[in-house]
């Protein structure tokens, strides 16, 4: 039971650290854009990110998951970390949080 409550921690610290990574062009999240479709940690505590961007010619297509990578990995408690870009389903507008909708003016 210990081992699944270190790694709902370790979840919970990873969601923390992806709400530090923004997108240059939009002044929210990834987490609350909604582009982090899937966050699992596995019983070695491996974190395995799948994620999409805003569009597949999203400028910042290759620096945006190195960039998620580089920060999870410095999670203390961190084995390893695999970050996938998916473009199903495509991101739309629907995905993001009540709030970045009202930071972004679309409530």
């Amino acid at each position: 039971m210990k081992h699944v409550g270190k790694k709902n921690v370790l979840g919970n610290r990873v969601i923390d650290t992806l709400r530090t990574v923004f997108d240059p062009e939009i002044p929210v999240n990834i987490y609350d854009l909604g582009l982090v479709y899937d966050v699992r940690i596995d019983d070695d505590f491996k974190v395995y990110i799948l994620m999409t961007l805003t569009s597949p010619n999203c400028p910042v297509a290759e620096s945006l998951p190195a960039e998620v990578h580089e920060k999870v990995s410095k999670l203390e408690g961190v084995a390893g970390v695999s970050v996938d870009i998916t473009f199903e389903p495509p991101w739309d507008q629907t995905m993001m949080s009540e709030a970045a909708r009202l930071e972004l003016g679309f409530l």
